[in-house]
C-alpha cells in the first residue's frame, strides 16, 4: 500500500505507470480504488500514470465518521495532488466519484484537462431522495454492511454479469462487504448537501466522456444524455447489458472510452 499523510488523514492510493497527463479516477460508494484495477492494469500497461485514491472513510484510508461534504472529496484530492506534484489531470469518476469529480471541476476549473462521468447525476438530491439517503446512513451503522450490501448486488451490477461472471459479484460483493459503514454513512449525509452542477458543466471546455449503463437503476441514461448536452462536445457511450458498474463488468469497452478520451485530450 502506498499512503501519504493530507492533513488530519492519511490516503491510501495506486499510483502506476509514467506517461502523459496523469488519469485520477474515483471510485464510488460504497466501494474502494480496487474497483479501477481493470482501468489501472491496462493503461499503465500502455504507458500511462494512473491514479487512484481511497476516499477517506473508505479502503485503507482514514475513516472520518458524523457527515462529509463533496467539497472535502474534493480538497481531499487536490491536496494528493499537490502532494505528488501534479498541477493538471484527467479527472475521472463513477456514482459519487463523478459527483466528486463534479466538486472538483467546480473548485478547481484550472486543474482539470480531461473529463469522464460514469453512471453519475448532475442533479441534487430532492428532498425525498435525502431523505432516503440519511436514513440508509443510519441503517448502515446500525446494522453494518452485510445485508446492504447483499440487497443491492443486482443492482450495481446486471444479473446477467452476476451469472457469467461470478469473479466480479465477488468482487464487488466485497468491496461493499468491508466499507467501513461508518464512512459510507458520513458520505451519504454529506451527498444530500450537494449542489446542481449544471452551471459547473456548462462552463467547462475540456474533452469529456459520458458513459452510462443501459440497465443502471440508480442513474438512468436521460441524466447521462442531460450531462452530454451541457457540456460543449462532450460524447455518451451507453454500454450494454451493464447496470451500475460498467467498467468491472464489461472493461474492454470501459477502456477504449478511456483510450480516446485520453487521446482526445
Amino acid at each position: 500500500m502506498t499512503s501519504l499523510a493530507i492533513g488530519e488523514i492519511t490516503i491510501a492510493y495506486d499510483d502506476q505507470g509514467t506517461g502523459g497527463i496523469p488519469l485520477v479516477l474515483v471510485h464510488g460508494t460504497p466501494f474502494d480504488r480496487s474497483m479501477w484495477r481493470p482501468q489501472l492494469d491496462h493503461l499503465s500497461r500502455s504507458g500511462r500514470r494512473v491514479i487512484a485514491p481511497d476516499l477517506r472513510g473508505y479502503g485503507e484510508s482514514t475513516v472520518v465518521p458524523g457527515v462529509t461534504p463533496l467539497e472535502t472529496f474534493a480538497r481531499d484530492i487536490a491536496a494528493l495532488l499537490d502532494r505528488l506534484e501534479v498541477p493538471e489531470c484527467v479527472l475521472g469518476g463513477l456514482s459519487m466519484g463523478g459527483q466528486i469529480v463534479m466538486e472538483f471541476c467546480r473548485l478547481f476549473p484550472g486543474r482539470v484537462r480531461g473529463l469522464l462521468l460514469a453512471c453519475t447525476t448532475h442533479r441534487p438530491d430532492a428532498e425525498e431522495a435525502a431523505l432516503a439517503r440519511r436514513a440508509l446512513a443510519g441503517r448502515l451503522v446500525r446494522e453494518g454492511m452485510e445485508p446492504y450490501a447483499r440487497e443491492v448486488l443486482p443492482k450495481m451490477i446486471a444479473p446477467a454479469t452476476i451469472t457469467a461472471r461470478p469473479d466480479v459479484a465477488d468482487h464487488v460483493l466485497t468491496m461493499m462487504r468491508t466499507t467501513p459503514p461508518e464512512g459510507a454513512a458520513a458520505a451519504l449525509r454529506g451527498r444530500t448537501l450537494r449542489p446542481d452542477y449544471t452551471g459547473t458543466l456548462a462552463r467547462l471546455r475540456v474533452p469529456a466522456s459520458i458513459v452510462a449503463g443501459d440497465g443502471d437503476e440508480f442513474t438512468p441514461v436521460a441524466d447521462a444524455r442531460a450531462m452530454r448536452d451541457l457540456i460543449p462536445g462532450a460524447t455518451l457511450t451507453v454500454v450494454e447489458d451493464a447496470a451500475h458498474l460498467p467498467n468491472l463488468e464489461h472493461p474492454g469497452a470501459f477502456n477504449e472510452i478511456l483510450d480516446d478520451l485520453l487521446r482526445a485530450v
